[in-house]
């Protein structure tokens, strides 16, 4: 899909690597189901976990704290505070379980995982990625065409500036 607002553009860009990335993790839960724990001097895995860590962090922090302080402000401005509750609902249901699946990601990094943490990011792990593919979906479904079909050239390049200034 492709956007002519580059705020909605951008949303949809960063999605797209969520995507990716909980597609990635779900793939290795599956491979842990069967055989345990992965090994952390395997690339893939280390990249994974790497880029788990950074990923979910970047999501958790830059991306939703964007679209709360300057999307659902924007929309709630126009009168439609609804889908920005909603999703700010969902962030903050998300947050905590985020920085721990970022937090054990990166210590199995280094040190690989011990039974008890490989368990709690399996169960956590598949929790953020169930959340955060439904959640996806609500903002590329609903968020990203109320953008695209409502804001004004001069709101965009301000917001976008603001977005790639904080990136």
């Amino acid at each position: 899909m492709s956007f002519t607002n580059r705020i909605s553009q951008a949303l949809h860009d960063e999605h797209g690597a969520t995507v990716a990335l909980m597609e990635r993790v779900e793939q290795m839960l599956a491979r842990g189901r069967r055989g345990g724990p992965p090994d952390k001097a395997d690339g893939n895995v280390a990249r994974l976990l790497s880029d788990l860590s950074s990923g979910v962090e970047a999501e958790i922090e830059r991306h939703f704290a964007f679209e709360e302080n300057h999307i659902f402000a924007y929309l709630e401005a126009m009168g439609d505070a609804g889908i920005g509750e909603h999703l700010t609902r969902e962030h903050e249901a998300m947050r905590p379980i985020g920085a721990r699946v970022a937090a054990i990601a990166r210590a199995a990094a280094s040190n690989g995982f011990t039974p008890a943490e490989w368990e709690e990011f399996m169960r956590l792990a598949q929790d953020l990625s169930d959340r955060m593919l439904a959640h996806v979906q609500k903002e590329e479904m609903a968020l990203l065409p109320v953008i695209e079909e409502n804001m004004d050239p001069e709101t965009e390049a301000r917001l976008y500036q603001e977005y790639v200034e904080h990136a």
